[in-house]
């Protein structure tokens, strides 16, 4: 019995919170989605026509697509530039991996939109690229060679989610029994074998969850496109933002919302039939 009154007390904060800030917007939102307008008369009016119009919009459907593309392109890539790092941190390191880790963490300690408008610096005119192009020759005059474009948004966008993969990842390498990796090799491995069969199927959890920790919020940036990306790099949040914002349809912005959450789930279930998502809490 007190075992369950201490359950209870510490899920409860919890729960509620989850219920508050979580479930309790998303019924808003369904509910809203089903509205006629949102500051018109007629907003008490319920109806299905924004969902006529979005799935005659066979541009909001591609656009969630390329999005999600976007998303796995960006968590792929981040993926392969955190392992090594990680790895290192992980195995050889030595002395030096504390302060190796908070040089690896710091970038997260400055403001996000800090970080996104120098490299809208960077790319742009009179940015770092283009006067290393025009020292070595390579172009004749400054352009916003990448700037302004879905290249852009997967540069910003990596360069934001790395140390976030990275943890995760070094977590899991840590987690590792290092017995393993001496009976691998006593067995014969070499040190490619010993990575592929002991450490890598190992830390796959870290993986995954590094995979997670980008794809989930990449899917729905907009900030991001809205600063570097420019027209050629809108993304479906750039679309849900102005259906907020600027549109004021709120009921289409809630559908889209919903559209994109409900993406996102079956992606996480077709995800959890490869990499059991219990295995991710130990990370």
């Amino acid at each position: 019995m007190h075992t369950s009154r201490r359950i209870i007390t510490l899920m409860t904060p919890p729960t509620l919170t989850l219920a508050v800030f979580f479930l309790l917007p998303m019924v808003m939102m369904a509910v809203f989605s089903f509205r006629q307008g949102a500051f018109s008369p007629e907003r008490e009016v319920f109806t299905l026509e924004h969902y006529a119009e979005f799935a005659a919009n066979t541009a909001y459907q591609r656009l969630l697509g390329e999005s999600a593309l976007i998303a796995l392109i960006v968590s792929a890539l981040a993926i392969l530039i955190a392992y090594p790092i990680a790895y290192f941190l992980a195995f050889h390191a030595g002395a030096m991996q504390l302060t190796l880790l908070t040089i690896l963490i710091i970038p997260a300690w400055t403001s996000y939109l800090l970080r996104i408008l120098a490299w809208k610096i960077i790319l742009g005119t009179n940015g770092l690229l283009n006067s290393l192009l025009l020292s070595v020759g390579l172009i004749s005059e400054a352009a916003p060679i990448l700037l302004y474009s879905q290249t852009a948004v997967v540069v910003t966008l990596v360069y934001v989610w790395v140390p976030f993969v990275a943890l995760p990842i070094f977590s899991a390498l840590q987690r590792i029994d290092r017995s393993l990796l001496e009976a691998a090799a006593d067995l014969g491995c070499t040190a490619w074998e010993r990575f592929v069969r002991v450490t890598l199927p190992l830390s796959l959890p870290g993986v995954a969850a590094g995979f997670l920790f980008v794809f989930i919020p990449t899917l729905g940036e907009w900030v991001t496109p809205a600063l570097v990306g420019g027209v050629q790099g809108t993304m479906y949040g750039n679309i849900i933002q102005d259906q907020f914002v600027r549109a004021l349809n709120w009921p289409l912005g809630s559908l889209m919302s919903l559209v994109m959450l409900a993406l996102m789930l079956l992606l996480l279930a077709l995800f959890s039939r490869t990499v059991r998502l219990s295995d991710l809490a130990g990370v």
